[in-house]
């Protein structure tokens, strides 16, 4: 390998061992509210530390209130991959998974996914996170919360908000493609306009020299 090829897969290299050390961003997105029946469904619950570089431990608490309902029950809790999940409530007995923060005890993905759904988990689902922050010197304890509304339909519907979003994204498809042929026709009429008015320019010049070298002829003949 020369040295001018060393030299372009230097940055290369370096671009590519600042990536490895980089970490993914917390990013708190609202969770979707509407399940389908017999469907698996995720309830999303994310909870970013406001300072990344501080460690800390957390634990998750779900809770769940029936529409028919007035308090909350304790639906389950989850602390580190290494726990057994411990499902309180009987309703959600081998149906209620994990689907969180894996492989750390810090944990700010407190998300769960339920299989198959039934319309008796139409409800409000509250994510309690339980999170001690660890300074050099002492402790801070949080307990940020979530709360989601979920309502189960018997097949997916779609919102008012999807379908123009939709309608709005094909016009803007077929606006686009209409401006690209406007724009396509304006440039063929201009390039053709400039070829004629080339291919005249060059017309009037060969009549010029021709005319020109007819004189030069008539006045050498008239010499002789």
């Amino acid at each position: 390998m020369s040295a001018i090829q060393e030299l372009l897969l230097l940055p290369l290299a370096l671009l590519v061992l600042q990536a490895s050390l980089c970490y993914g961003a917390c990013v708190e997105v609202a969770s979707d509210t509407e399940a389908v029946a017999n469907e698996g469904f995720k309830l999303g619950c994310i909870s970013c530390k406001m300072r990344s570089e501080v460690p800390a431990a957390a634990s998750v608490d779900w809770q769940f209130k029936a529409l028919d309902e007035t308090n909350f029950t304790h639906l389950y809790h989850y602390e580190n991959e290494n726990e057994k999940l411990s499902i309180k409530d009987p309703r959600f007995y081998k149906r209620l998974y994990w689907n969180g923060t894996k492989g750390s005890k810090d944990l700010q993905d407190g998300s769960i996914f339920i299989h198959k759904v039934t319309f008796n988990d139409t409800g409000t689902y509250k994510c309690i996170f339980s999170r001690t922050l660890k300074y050099p010197n002492y402790e801070v304890s949080t307990e940020p919360s979530v709360t989601i509304v979920m309502k189960v339909v018997p097949q997916v519907t779609r919102g008012l908000a999807s379908i123009l979003s939709e309608v709005m994204m094909y016009v803007s498809i077929i606006g686009l493609q209409v401006w690209l042929v406007i724009e396509m026709i304006y440039c063929y009429r201009k390039i053709a306009a400039a070829g004629e008015e080339a291919l005249r320019e060059s017309a009037a010049e060969y009549l010029a020299v021709a005319s020109e070298s007819k004189d030069n002829c008539a006045g050498v003949q008239v010499a002789e």
